[in-house]
């Protein structure tokens, strides 16, 4: 008898969130057959001017979600490789370069279903490219 107080007092706690949700228009766009569109001031994904950056690594560095990693051969040879799927656009990366070659811009990237397509080289200052 408890448990039927208890589940009838919740569903009359929950009816006017049930009949909102019911009868209100949806808040999502209709994609894919709309693209969407960010808002302004959106930091979206990560992009480098690649003649700007010395690989200091002061970016991998200071990255909370170690979304950027540095591969150095030597101090003229490196790759920077992004893993967008750790990144969380916090702009941190942007702060710290002090060469102004990482910036974040608002383009939206699409979902992929596999990992590898998260994996970017930003800077590629190898020897044998």
């Amino acid at each position: 008898m408890k448990n039927l107080l208890l589940y009838i007092r919740s569903f009359f706690y929950l009816l006017p969130n049930i009949l909102e949700a019911l009868f209100s228009k949806p808040e999502t766009i209709a994609y894919p057959a709309v693209t969407h569109k960010p808002p302004a001031g959106y930091r979206g994904s990560v992009r480098i001017i690649a003649e700007n950056c010395i690989g200091c690594g002061l970016c991998v560095r200071d990255c909370p979600s170690a979304a950027l990693k540095l591969e150095k051969d030597s101090k003229q040879s490196f790759r920077l490789i992004h893993y967008r799927d750790r990144c969380t656009s916090c702009g941190q990366c942007e702060l710290s370069c002090k060469f102004n070659s990482i910036y974040l811009d608002n383009t939206y990237e699409e979902a992929f279903s596999k990992r590898k397509a998260f994996i970017e080289v930003l800077v590629n200052k190898t020897e044998n490219k």
